[in-house]
């Protein structure tokens, strides 16, 4: 199995910044996709950002577009996701994800087999 701890959440002002970590254990980290979703109570799941094993492909949800970057250091086995420019409405508790599918939906969050407990980011406003 794939282990993910996440870290680097906190308490922030609206328009700040945040990089989240996700270290990785178990099997190659290379070999899987990594994802980055959020959830606020009473509320589903929602895809953040995601890159294939390959670290080629990233991709981003429109709402945080322009502001949020996924990036991933295989050799640490740690996958980021650097948070910029932070709204009130960017409050989530973040997970980290890892999917061994190759061909898949990057933003379903069913396709991901392995999950971190999460880190919560707080942006006041």
């Amino acid at each position: 199995q794939v282990q993910l701890v996440e870290s680097g959440g906190g308490l922030v002002q609206a328009g700040g910044s945040l990089r989240l970590s996700c270290a990785a254990s178990g099997r190659t980290f290379s070999s899987h996709a990594m994802g980055w979703f959020r959830q606020v109570p009473g509320k589903e799941r929602e895809f953040v950002a995601a890159m294939r094993r390959d670290g080629g492909s990233p991709y981003v949800a429109d709402s945080v577009k322009g502001r949020f970057t996924i990036s991933r250091d295989n050799a640490k086995n740690t996958v980021y996701l650097q948070m910029n420019t932070l709204k009130p409405e960017d409050t989530a508790v973040y997970y980290c994800a890892a999917s061994l599918y190759i061909n898949f939906n990057l933003r379903e969050p069913l396709r991901y087999d392995y999950w971190g407990q999460g880190t919560q980011v707080t942006v006041s406003s």
